[in-house]
């Protein structure tokens, strides 16, 4: 009975604790949880910064709930915006290498949601896309939508304008989750969605970009509408861009159709003349050593903004300027030997400044398009270079790549985006499981679910889920990289035709044909055991 009094006391203390601070969601989890004490209490005032706390851990609920809602409304089994748990601590090029390969696995996950949502349709115009910006208000957004369903109220037809009414009280609903807008922004949609069996579902779900989204919408439709995620898309790398002349220079980033002011600087540096009679050859020089130090500046604040944990940091540079300044940078020892590689154009402008810096940008689109289209051509050139070579160290298609993924000796695990496959995994009378990965026409064959000793379909241990999503959520596991290609190129067209559209690149050389062998012996003996 003391025991029972101990505990009893320690679960209220705990309670009370808890209560204090306003944390009464995790009262379930005390030792007094049951009893519902601290959820009825008053709250004392909180300081800000408890408030603030609060705030990031709503944040973080809502974002995870809203994406797990969207993953179950479309039928999958995984949510498609969760955030990855933190690397292991390593050296700064493997963090650097897993950040990448991290951030174009969040790429593939938006761009296959943005194909769900495309594919949905609704009746009537009950389905509502909502956007908002960084630094927007969330009550802007509330008064509007209150408008909005004033203006809806005189729909004349009962069946859409009770819909739209329902979606935007639902919106509204959302919206309240927030304090704020998120630093990236925030996207919403909402709306009843028409089901393959034709039957109606209501979907909410809202969620932060995984990078700025500079576009303010709101839309009710029969469909959602997904141009600006696709506009994230289609350029998600950084580009940094110097814009150098006689006055000044500015340092600036590119993201997508973010554009930013890192620095800007001005320069008075003498102008040529021909006067100075004996002192000309000493102004000369004068004029050299400052053009030479100005240089020298530059060239050190672009390894300071350009260059981070020894790594440069945007995937392209441009050069512009008005002048010769630029060309001389480029071609100068001053200039970072790891920013050299990085320069994808030199443009000349009319202007400094802001107005050259946006100059600069309309010169060096079609440049800048193309440098994610290169790096995943070089990429499969390199694959297709293994195989040219016979060094052994590639492998394609399901089987053998799988096989080298249990070995630990895939490097570079190359998978198309549009793979279409899918993973089953069956147990048979005799409690072994199977693990299947098959196509849409390999499905229709279902001879492929049966078991061979009873003749009946085997029983189903996992909900079927599509490899590429398996692939995203367990590639770790296997110590290697996750790229993702394109079929645009003509490198991307041979590798997805020609090779499965699935390989890697090896650590070392694996004997397929060996261990081909070696499973056909032991199919053999349990054949013969069997007997």
């Amino acid at each position: 009975m003391q025991a029972e009094r101990d505990a009893l006391g320690s679960g209220v203390k705990w309670a009370l604790r808890l209560a204090r601070f306003g944390w009464r969601e995790e009262i379930a989890d005390a030792p007094m949880g049951k009893l519902g004490l601290g959820r009825s209490q008053p709250q004392p005032p909180r300081t800000a910064e408890q408030q603030q706390e609060q705030q990031e851990q709503l944040f973080v609920v809502s974002a995870s709930q809203s994406a797990a809602a969207a993953a179950a409304a479309f039928g999958s089994s995984n949510s498609l915006l969760a955030s990855p748990p933190p690397p292991p601590p390593n050296t700064v090029k493997m963090a650097t290498a897993a950040d990448a390969a991290e951030a174009n696995i969040q790429v593939w996950k938006v761009k296959k949601l943005v194909k769900q949502l495309d594919a949905a349709r609704g009746a009537g115009t009950s389905m509502i896309s909502l956007i908002l910006p960084p630094r927007s208000q969330i009550s802007q957004a509330t008064n509007m939508l209150t408008q909005e369903y004033g203006t809806a109220s005189n729909i004349k037809s009962r069946v859409n304008r009770l819909s739209v009414l329902a979606a935007i009280t639902s919106t509204q609903q959302r919206l309240k989750l927030y304090n704020r807008v998120p630093d990236n922004g925030l996207v919403v949609y909402c709306g009843t969605i028409l089901t393959d069996e034709g039957k109606e579902k209501k979907v909410n779900f809202s969620f932060e970009p995984f990078k700025p989204i500079n576009t303010s919408l709101y839309l009710c439709d029969n469909k959602f509408h997904t141009e600006a995620l696709s506009e994230l898309l289609e350029a998600d790398a950084k580009f940094g861009f110097i814009v150098m002349d006689g006055n000044g220079s500015l340092f600036g980033t590119l993201s997508g159709n973010t554009r930013t002011v890192l620095q800007k600087l001005s320069v008075d540096l003498p102008k040529k003349h021909g006067r100075g009679g004996q002192s000309a050859l000493r102004f000369a020089r004068l004029r050299e050593e400052a053009r030479h130090n100005y240089v020298r500046k530059i060239a050190e604040l672009s390894t300071q903004h350009f260059i981070t944990d020894n790594k440069c940091n945007v995937a392209g540079l441009v050069l512009a300027g008005s002048a010769d300044f630029k060309t001389e940078l480029s071609q100068s020892d001053m200039f970072d030997y790891r920013l050299q590689p990085k320069i994808v154009k030199i443009v000349d402008v009319s202007y400094g400044g802001e107005n050259g810096f946006n100059q600069a940008i309309e010169l060096a689109a079609e440049t800048l398009s193309n440098v994610k289209f290169v790096q995943e051509k070089k990429l499969i050139q390199k694959y297709f270079d293994e195989i040219s070579m016979e060094t052994g160290k590639y492998c394609f298609g399901l089987d053998d790549t799988f096989k080298a993924l249990d070995l630990g000796a895939v490097e570079t695990l190359i998978v198309w985006e549009n793979l279409d496959v899918t993973r089953y995994v069956l147990k048979d009378s005799d409690g072994s499981q199977h693990v299947l990965m098959l196509t849409k026409e390999q499905e229709k064959d279902r001879t492929r679910f049966m078991d061979r000793a009873t003749g009946e379909a085997m029983e189903q241990v996992e909900e079927p889920m599509p490899l590429l999503e398996w692939l995203a959520e367990n590639y770790r596991q296997f110590g290697t990289n996750l790229e993702f290609v394109t079929d645009r190129s003509q490198e991307g067209m041979q590798f997805c035709k020609g090779f499965g559209g699935i390989g890697g690149i090896l650590r070392y050389k694996v004997a397929f044909e060996d261990m081909a062998v070696f499973e056909d012996e032991d199919e053999f003996m349990s054949d013969d055991s069997d007997d």
